[in-house]
This record gives structure tokens, sequence and C-alpha cells, in this order.
């Protein structure tokens, strides 16, 4: 591994010297960019990194502001029945795809009949299962009929798994995987695996004046120490996230800029809870008396707030349940109770995500000292994705889920299996009921019941809401992430 940074630094300085593998110019910005998206195509993927990189490639029919609140994009305005069971959109006019196709109602109504359709498996399908028929009543009207009132249906809309499509490539059979087409700011130009995605200006973009930027190309760059030394050195202009170890490096340089915010991630280690021992709700509770949140958050992420459910701690839903706080004794009180005994426990971790890998060595060292017999598993980011999230191929895991613009849009489904594979048919009942519910605070009553069942239950283990310390080169004005879901936002960026 040593081997491997090393001659990725000499390969980053030799391509930053010779101005090849990093994009020079004014109007091009390089982005550090952690690992490979799993594709292109905004209607099959749940990967974070992958929204990521789609939200420059396409466009919704709302969006979220810099505060979080729902405005008009492909859409301009929008109307609700009294009954909330049609829902009516007037469209933007003169917006153009990539491909030079005129923007209408058509791609709309082609674009979520892709998304509900049970060949695409779209891992979003069920926040519009509940869309009965969509009518184009003219080319800039489209009337959205569901079965019943569906309260996070504009945070679905607004989410990078509502992005439209041209209709066209739809009934083509395009491959959106390998070649996004959108009405998005930036064009797609090319995706060389494992080294970069590049993207151009679109120069029709609705929004006038924007993007500001002529390109930006994302530099896949695994190794944490190849991206400090290139932030250093200015081959790559920004990253998401630098991790806290790493801020010493940065202090006094006036070359870079470092942003200190909560995130809306929800740290968690999740649980198979279909698998021997881990079934058994002891074992789970262990785990939680087991490890010392606060050091882990601030030891491996840099800090942030302890949680103890399944909501980011900074979610005007968020509720907290300290049900089981740091006690190693009766960590192992439980272990023995439940027979554990020398059992071995793997832990999956994503190797492309560092900050993940040194909250599991502390998971590691922390459930080892009550006795647990734990080895940890690197694995890559497409592996992830596909053997331990869709896969269920796990004991433990460490991740972290993006908040979201609807609590639905984090809660939906579990109960019913989801990925760590918890059975709880009441929750699951509540969280279908919530989304009939449009008053704040009855919704959030349901939800509330909910996060205490899971804070109770722990089908994961819950560490809370990290900080995140963005860099940028101080040359870079105006990189925005979006509220709530982290996707990067470079239409108002500019190099100066």
């Amino acid at each position: 591994m040593k081997k491997k940074i090393i001659l990725s630094l000499l390969v980053l300085a030799l391509a930053f010297a010779a101005g090849n593998a990093f994009a020079q110019g004014k109007g091009t910005l390089n982005f550090g960019l952690s690992g490979n998206p799993d594709t292109l195509d905004p209607h099959k993927t749940s990967g974070t990194l992958t929204f990521q990189v789609l939200k420059s490639f396409y466009d919704t029919l709302i969006e979220p502001d810099p505060k979080g609140n729902l405005v008009p994009a492909l859409a301009e305005s929008w109307t609700a029945s009294a009954d909330s069971k049609t829902w009516t959109f007037k469209l933007r006019k003169g917006v153009v795809f990539h491909n030079g196709q005129p923007f209408t109602s058509k791609d709309v109504k082609a674009t979520f009949e892709r998304i509900k359709a049970k060949e695409t498996a779209s891992a979003k399908a069920s926040e519009f299962s509940l869309i009965a028929g969509i009518a184009t009543p003219d080319d800039y009207t489209v009337v959205f009929t569901l079965s019943s009132p569906y309260t996070p249906l504009l945070a679905s809309l607004a989410s990078g798994w509502g992005a439209i499509l041209p209709s066209g490539l739809i009934a083509s059979g395009h491959n959106f995987a390998s070649e996004p087409v959108g009405t998005g700011p930036f064009k797609f130009e090319k995706w060389v695996r494992d080294n970069k995605i590049t993207m151009t200006r679109n120069d029709n973009y609705w929004m006038k004046g924007l993007p500001k930027l002529q390109a930006v190309e994302f530099d896949i760059i695994p190794e944490r120490a190849v991206q400090v030394q290139g932030l250093l050195s200015g081959a790559i202009e920004a990253v998401e996230f630098v991790d806290p170890e790493d801020l010493p490096l940065f202090q006094g340089n006036p070359k870079v800029t470092i942003k200190k915010e909560l995130s809306s991630l929800i740290m968690v280690m999740g649980i198979n809870n279909s698998r021997a021992p881990l079934d058994d709700l002891r074992v789970r509770q262990a785990i939680s008396y087991a490890i010392d949140k606060q050091t882990v958050l601030d030891v491996a992420y840099g800090g942030g707030q302890v949680g103890h459910t399944f909501m980011d701690t900074g979610n005007a839903y968020y509720s907290d349940f300290p049900y089981y706080p740091y006690n190693p004794e009766k960590a192992k009180q439980l272990l023995k109770e439940a027979g554990v005994g020398n059992k071995e426990i793997t832990i999956a971790v994503p190797q492309n995500y560092e900050l993940h890998v040194k909250a599991a060595e502390l998971y590691q060292q922390m459930l080892e000292k009550v006795g647990m017999n734990v080895k940890l598993q690197l694995v890559d980011w497409s592996t992830w994705l596909s053997s331990v999230y869709s896969g269920g191929n796990y004991d433990l895991t460490v991740i972290s889920h993006t908040g979201k613009l609807d609590p639905d849009g984090t809660l939906a489904g579990y109960g019913g299996g989801k990925y760590v594979k918890w059975m709880n048919a009441p929750v699951l009942e509540k969280i279908k009921k919530a989304v009939t519910i449009s008053d704040f605070a009855e919704r959030k009553k349901l939800y509330t019941e909910v996060l205490d069942t899971m804070a109770k239950e722990l089908p994961h283990f819950y560490l809370g809401t990290s900080y995140r310390y963005g860099a940028t080169r101080s040359n870079v004005v105006d990189f925005r992430m979006t509220p709530n879901i982290d996707t990067f936002d470079f239409r108002w960026t500019e190099l100066r």
C-alpha cells in the first residue's frame, strides 16, 4: 500500500508538471474524487458518490436552494388539489437537452414511466409508486395523479433520482450508464475508469450566465495522501473533505481554504440482523455499550454530534434516545449471556473512504476489549455496493448515509428488511402512514415513535453526525454543496 501511494504521488507530480493528467486553464476545475461512480444512470443507483457526480449532468423538476427550501427548476410552478392527490406542474420553456432535443412534458412522462418500470430496477422506484397516472395536456404541463396522498413527493422530485432524461433516447434504449444526457449545466465528455471523468460547459443551459466554469475534471484518486499532495501543489483545486489528521498540513497555507461545518450525514455501523449472533438483540446492545461514540467521532471524523438513532442530528425530525451509553462492563455481561464466545465477526469497509476505515479500526479495538473476535475486510466501492449493500454479504459494515430532503427518504422500507435485514411490521406501517400526513407535528409524532423503536432494537449501531472539512484552493470561489443531500453544485463556482 505504501509503495502504491508513493508511486501515485510520483505520477501526480509528473502529470502536473507536464500538464497532461490535470487539465490546465483558467476555466477548468480539477476536483479530487475518492472513487468511481457505479453508473452514470441516475435511475439505477443509490450511491451518494454517484449522485454527487450526476448533479452536473441532469436537472430535476424542482430543487433545493442553499437553505434547503424547494424552488423551481425545470418546472416553473406547481399546484396541488385539495385532497393532495393531483399535482400540476408548469414546465420551463426553451430548455434543451445536451443532444439538442427540446425539453417538453413528453420527457417528464417518459422519465417517470422509466423509473417505475420493473425492468429498470430503480432503487428509488418506491418513492414514485403512488403515481397512478401521468397526463400531458400540452407540451409544458404535466399532471401527476396519485393513488393516495404522498407528502414526500416534492422532495423525491427534487432529488437526484428524479433526474429528467430525454424521451427520444429513452425510447431508443440509450446507454445512460456510460453516456449521460440531460439538461444539466455540464455536458459529459469522457469517463476513464479509475482515472478521470471530464465534463464541459453546457452553453445552452437554462440559467443564464451559468455555469461560470468552462469545464470540470473529476480526478479519481482514492488515496488520501495523493489528494492532499494535489491540494498542496495546486494539481487539485477542490475535494469534498479532508481527513482531520491532515488539517495541520494546511494550517498557515494561504493557498488552501478549509471550511468546517456540520454535515447531514448519519454515521453508522450497519448490522446484518439476519446473521447469528447479530440477530440476538443482546449482541447488538453489547456492540452499542462497547463503543465510545465521542472518541470515534473525534478521532476518525474530526468531531461531530453523538446520535442514538437513524436520523442526522441536525434534522428537524431528530429525537435523542440514549438507551445504550458507553458501558464496556455491561457489554461483556450481555455477550456472555448471549453465548457469543469466540465466533468471528467481520467488519466490511469501503477502502476508498479512509475515515470509515479509521472508524472501523477503532470499532475493532473497542469490541475486542469486551471479548469479541473481530476482523476487518477492506473492499472496493463497487464491491461494497454490489455485495454488501445490495447483496447483504456481510456481518458489520461502516458507512454513512446522506441526509434527505424528507425523512421518508431516510426511513422508507425500514422494518421490511433493507440492507440491514431488520424486520418490524409496526415500524414499516408507521413509516408508510407518515407519508400520507401533511401536518408537521402529526408526522413528527409518528417518526419519533419509529426512531424510538430503531434506537431500542438497533438495526444499526448509531454513531452520530460528523463535521465535514471541505477544502479548496483559495482561488476557488463559491463551490457549493446541496443542503441535506450533499451533492456537488458547480454552477456558481469560479476560478480567480
